[in-house]
């Protein structure tokens, strides 16, 4: 009931972390690691860490950036300890459990922990519909890499046992919209918001930024993917008929 999750480490210094966090994962019945931009893997400290968890070592996926890792992923959830000046929408483990496990099971979800000492940068959450924080003590909040991952495996785990009486099936008719996907819209309405003059140039990060949180909460279907799409591309023509 897990096969549509991924773990995504990204920038993971210590390969015994990896192997920590393989052995994480196939305590909770999880096989799906993803690895970006890893300092050193393979690596025999890995296998040592993963106690008998070098199945999931073997079919790691390396991914040479964050993009790469996700554009399959139809919900994408960034993990972080530190606050941030910007805010996104924040969910527990738990609530992550049950947005990926017991509400939407049949969509690939990839839940993404950021590098040991600094975490996910500001531009990767950008690529993320929720930013996940862990509840603990607010004087001591640092949790050991391969710690996050078990604490959010377990809540994935202990959610397929859990039944959601009030599901009443997929959100509609299309599947959601894969992160290659939106990222594909979001060049797309940033060339249209520059060609019709909205954007500034000491401003169009911030603009864009703002403009990824509101589609992010949204979550795009394929179908209502396609109609913006169809509505930046007319904008376009009529510019250029101007």
């Amino acid at each position: 009931m897990l096969s549509h999750i991924k773990i995504v480490l990204v920038g993971t210094t210590h390969p015994g972390n990896i192997g920590a966090v393989a052995r994480a994962m196939k305590n909770m019945c999880l096989d799906r690691l993803c690895l970006v931009a890893p300092k050193t893997f393979p690596c025999a400290e890995a296998t040592a860490r993963a106690s008998g968890a070098d199945d999931i070592l073997a079919s790691a996926q390396v991914y040479q950036s964050l993009p790469e890792a996700i554009a399959d992923s139809q919900w994408v959830i960034g993990t972080s300890a530190r606050n941030r000046a910007i805010s996104w929408p924040e969910i527990t483990p738990r609530e992550c459990a049950e947005k990926v496990v017991i509400r939407a099971p049949g969509q690939t979800a990839a839940i993404v922990f950021g590098r040991e000492s600094s975490g996910l940068k500001n531009h990767e959450l950008d690529l993320c519909h929720f930013l996940l924080r862990i509840p603990c003590n607010s004087e001591f909040s640092s949790l050991n890499l391969a710690a996050a991952v078990q604490v959010v495996c377990y809540e994935l785990f202990t959610a397929t046992g859990i039944r959601d009486e009030t599901a009443i099936g997929d959100k509609g008719e299309y599947p959601l919209a894969t992160a290659g996907q939106m990222a594909s819209f979001y060049l797309h309405l940033h060339e249209t918001l520059d060609i019709i003059g909205f954007l500034h140039k000491d401003k169009s990060k911030s603009i864009m930024r703002r403009l990824r949180r509101i589609f992010n909460r949204i979550q795009l279907d394929t179908k209502e993917l396609d109609i913006l799409r169809g509505i930046l591309r007319m904008s376009q023509d009529n510019q250029g008929k101007n």
